[in-house]
């Protein structure tokens, strides 16, 4: 019923091209997450993504070997349509339902203004992380992989990879997300146990991006699905979080003016 679009297995490639990879990836991971975290990130990831291709296109990956044809631009931008569609009804439902709303706390979204929020879902996260981590793991890598050691490890693999990517990332995402830290709990055990869950569901999600990508041939399927988790994650995080202060506000003033004399009254 569908056609998987993916490079044929070739003997005998030499390992320099992966390994370059890797050590590129790195290196990226830890000036974004460690060194300059807050510096220049666009243009990191910019820069990654056009080395990545080049040492890609030097190993003989053509660009619909990567995902990235223009035969396969439409079926790509079908399904990244799709799984926006449905990430977006999923979050509305998750929204209106108390039980599931704490998930969508984050503390980093507490402080941000409207302007800042829109910059970091329709810029920083589009431009910046779905493009690096698309076209490393899901272009590069991933067909680097499948001529190398076939279909099924080089999906592996690549999912396995980008797990490990998001190790520096989630270090400390338990005190930043009450439903996580509910569920992993404080301290150094809570950390290392945020941090392995991070690496097991990124890890699971990548073998979904990859089955994404095989099934539309293009690496803007998985972009549209990992924009949408994350970009729209953050939006839905924020609105909630301001939705929530703004209730408590209006609680607090409806109540101050009746409960001080009854306060006044207790202290007598």
């Amino acid at each position: 019923m569908f056609e998987l679009v993916y490079p044929a297995q070739e003997a005998g490639l030499a390992w320099w091209p992966v390994a370059a990879v890797i050590i590129a990836l790195v290196v990226l991971n830890i000036v974004n997450n460690r060194v300059a975290p807050q510096t220049h990130y666009l243009l990191w990831a910019f820069g990654g993504s056009v080395l990545l291709l080049a040492i890609g296109l030097l190993d003989g990956n053509s660009w619909t070997d990567m995902g990235l044809g223009w035969g396969y631009l439409l079926p790509g931008l079908i399904w990244a349509a799709a799984c926006i569609g449905l990430v977006t009804a999923v979050y509305v439902i998750g929204s209106v339902f108390r039980r599931t709303r704490t998930a969508f706390h984050d503390d980093r979204m507490s402080d941000l203004s409207g302007g800042r929020m829109v910059f970091q879902a329709l810029v920083e996260v589009p431009f910046g992380t779905v493009l690096l981590e698309e076209i490393a793991f899901r272009a590069v890598l991933f067909s680097m992989l499948v001529r190398r050691f076939g279909l099924v490890w080089g999906i592996v693999l690549s999912s396995i990879l980008f797990g490990l990517w998001h190790i520096l990332p989630s270090i400390g995402t338990h005190e930043q997300n009450p439903a996580l830290g509910s569920v992993v709990g404080q301290g150094r055990r809570g950390n290392i146990l945020a941090v392995l869950l991070s690496v097991l569901t990124t890890s699971i999600a990548g073998v979904l991006f990859a089955f994404l990508r095989l099934l539309s041939g293009s690496v803007l399927a998985p972009m549209g699905l990992h924009w949408a988790t994350n970009g729209l994650g953050y939006a839905f995080s924020w609105l909630l979080i301001r939705a929530r202060d703004r209730r408590r506000r209006g609680q607090s003033d409806d109540e101050g003016p009746d409960e001080q004399p009854e306060q006044v009254r207790r202290s007598e």
